[in-house]
């Protein structure tokens, strides 16, 4: 092995005199971070509050620091403390007069009491942003590299870097211990091999610009791939400094070689990561984006047509409901798989998100064969999915949309190809559709039914409507659900199936839903007033307002709390289906409403897929029994029976029983000797405006059997 390192000299001195470089020379000191490392004198880069920015070996093993300087240690503190006053004053020089400044004092190696004797040299670096500053002993240069020699070879083969030393004709002529390590090879098996014999063909191309680009004294940094002992990849950094003879003649080139293979797989993960989807491996929303433009581009270009298939899974939230998101995940897989089965390999099959995928079918002359490919598309997704012992079943909604006939841009195309999907999920589901101009009409309707959602609040066109809710034993109107209507100025009354589903797809609920639970609040202060005390309002909650921020939530309690009304005054209703999308964040939502004071009841229980652990898992206050047990009441004693045992099992669990729907006085009666405590529907009344309920909880219903 070769026991000197030959171009270090001629880099030492280059890297002593690069403080005194002058700001024409900047474009050359951009690689100075490339010479220092191995300048055989300390070397560093300061901030103006002497914080060690960068550090040379030498001077890390000088100072006992890591060369990384985690702790962002000042240069200052390696000073002796007699000499603090003239090293304050030599750098004030320093960056004040713009000319290179000499001091000699005394430093202390990384806090230790025993001080040693070094000249310092400083200067502002050409860009202004920083000092650099070279540290010698004080016995002078020369000196120190004949005494450091010994010192210098260790810091050298202890290097945090390869350094790989070649000659004119690319031959290795000098590795470190860590540059072998680095391939896998020992230092024996490297020397007097060329550069090129650990590298593939791509690499070697590159190599033979950089040699000729050295040759003319540039320096030069480019990551290259080497291939080790055991065939693996190594990729690397190289920083490359040229070396000279006096004459000027090229010698060879130093190289400090940095392992990046690491961060290089990272860079790879995170851009895989940003642009597939983890699940399906499939491209996401903005891969496919990106793909869908070039194939627009590129059937422009050509003069071909292009087909879009936007597919959403039927009854794909039912497999998650009832068999968990780990199964639903394993459909979603199964059904990319499929999707995948039915395409060319040069077409491009995505995942928008949740259920929703769509396939570019590129490169089309005609579009005949796409019938006959969704129809096999939608007869393989139909089929029944094996899932832990379970046989789930789905189906897929397919929307079609042509470039260049129904759109010409990307975003256009796929609004289009969402269109189709729509209407053929309106259609029956587990269908496919093309986009035509009359779902184009649909869309505009709904897109004009959202704008006009937005003036409704600003012009208050929504009011309030309310059904009483009776207390069985009493026959008292004590609470009242509040009732959403749309006063629109063309169109009258709207209730909530008439505009919801638009406000939700416009992202509006929580918007409205803040509206709605302002007024309900007032006006259970008023009849607080009015009616007693314990008057509750039920205001209905959607899964979105649920997921909103909790501050929404801690600001209607400031608004009750500045109207004077109890927190429980308010009763929040929310659906069994809300209480599966997404159980952990439910759970913990619920939690913080109960803790604030707010009740909360199941609505339309019995109808969805909850089960009686539910309602002790969440925090539940009363139970709302769903019309369908209601409506047979005196008829079928199976479902008397099925309402009884509800009722005391929810009076065991410590909730209070709500039947919905009561439409006659015999389920009335039926109801209040099951136990059953408070009862809404038409046999009492329907919604109605608040001077309205005001004046029938007044005048009173009386006891109905």
């Amino acid at each position: 092995m070769h026991a000197e390192l030959p171009g270090l000299a001629v880099l030492a001195e280059e890297a002593a005199m690069a403080p005194y470089a002058s700001a024409a020379d900047e474009p050359e000191q951009a690689y100075f971070n490339d010479i220092y490392l191995l300048a055989p004198v300390g070397y560093f880069v300061l901030a103006f509050d002497t914080t060690i920015l960068q550090m040379n070996v030498v001077g890390a093993d000088l100072l006992g620091l890591p060369r990384a300087n985690p702790e962002r240690a000042p240069f200052r503190q390696f000073i002796a403390a007699r000499f603090h006053d003239d090293f304050d004053r030599f750098l004030r020089r320093a960056i004040n007069s713009g000319q290179p400044e000499q001091c000699d004092l005394q430093m202390l190696r990384n806090r230790n009491l025993q001080g040693f004797p070094v000249s310092l040299r400083a200067s502002v670096d050409g860009s202004g942003q920083g000092i650099r500053m070279v540290l010698e002993l004080a016995e002078g240069k020369l000196a120190a590299l004949e005494r450091s020699e010994e010192r210098f070879r260790r810091i050298v083969h202890n290097a945090e870097e390869g350094i790989w030393e070649i000659d004119a004709a690319a031959r290795t002529s000098f590795v470190n211990p860590k540059m072998a390590l680095m391939l896998g090879y020992s230092i024996e098996e490297m020397l007097e091999q060329p550069l090129v014999a650990f590298m593939d063909e791509e690499g070697r191309a590159i190599l033979e610009r950089n040699i000729a680009r050295r040759q003319q004294g540039m320096s030069e940094r480019h990551e290259f791939k080497f291939i080790r002992k055991d065939g693996g990849d190594l990729w690397a950094t190289l920083a490359t400094n040229p070396i000279f003879d006096n004459d000027g003649s090229y010698r060879g080139a130093l190289a400090l070689v940095t392992d990046v293979t690491d961060s290089r797989a990272s860079a790879e993960l995170i851009w895989h990561q940003a642009n597939f989807d983890q699940l399906t491996a499939l491209p996401n929303r903005h891969m496919f984006h990106d793909r869908l433009n070039q194939e627009i581009k590129k059937a422009r270009r050509e003069g071909l047509q292009l087909a879009l298939l936007f597919i959403d899974l039927d009854g794909f939230k039912e497999v998650n409901d009832t068999l968990g998101h780990q199964q639903g995940d394993a459909v979603l897989v199964e059904a990319a798989r499929r999707i995948g089965l039915c395409v060319r390999s040069s077409d491009t099959v995505a995942r928008l998100g949740g259920d929703e995928f769509t396939v570019i079918l590129s490169g089309l002359e005609h579009a005949d064969g796409i019938d006959r490919l969704v129809q096999g598309m939608l007869a393989l997704l139909s089929r029944p999915v094996t899932v832990e012992g379970a046989l789930p079943s789905v189906s897929a909604s397919v929307g079609i949309a042509l470039y260049p006939a129904d759109a010409a841009t990307p975003e256009d195309l796929l609004r289009c190809a969402d269109q189709a999907m729509y209407a053929a999920k309106q259609s029956g589901r587990n269908r496919y559709s093309y986009f035509t101009p009359d779902l184009q009409l649909a869309a505009r309707t709904r897109q004009q039914v959202t704008l006009d959602l937005r003036s409704a609040l600003a012009h208050e066109q929504f009011e309030l409507h309310y059904q009483p809710i009776v207390n069985l034993q009493n026959g008292q109107i004590e609470r009242a659900e509040a009732l959403l209507r749309w006063r629109h100025p063309q169109r009258g009354l709207l209730s909530p199936a008439d505009f919801l589903a638009y406000a939700e797809a416009g992202g509006m609920m929580l918007e409205i839903g803040d509206w709605v639970f302002r007024q309900a609040a007032q006006q259970a202060k008023r009849w607080q007033e009015e009616l007693g005390s314990g008057f509750q309002v039920s205001v209905n909650q959607s899964a979105a307002q649920l997921r909103g921020d909790t501050a929404l939530y801690v600001d209607w309690l400031q608004h009750a709390s500045r109207l004077g009304l109890p927190p429980r005054s308010i009763v929040l209703e929310i659906t069994e289906g809300v209480l599966l999308d997404g159980a952990s964040r439910v759970t913990e939502r619920l939690r913080d409403l109960r803790e604030m004071g707010l009740q909360v009841a199941l609505d339309n229980f019995g109808t969805g897929y909850s089960s009686l652990s539910h309602l002790k898992h969440f925090g539940i206050d009363l139970l709302k029994l769903d019309h369908s047990f209601i409506q047979h009441l005196a008829s079928d004693s199976g479902d008397l029976a099925m309402c009884e045992a509800l009722i005391v099992m929810a009076h065991k669990l410590g909730l209070r029983v709500v039947a919905e729907g009561v439409e006659t006085a015999a389920q009335s009666g039926l109801l209040a000797m099951a136990g059953c405590d408070y009862a809404q529907g038409f046999v009492f009344a329907g919604a109605m405006p608040a001077p309205e309920l005001s004046a029938l909880a007044h005048r009173g219903l009386g006891l109905l059997a």
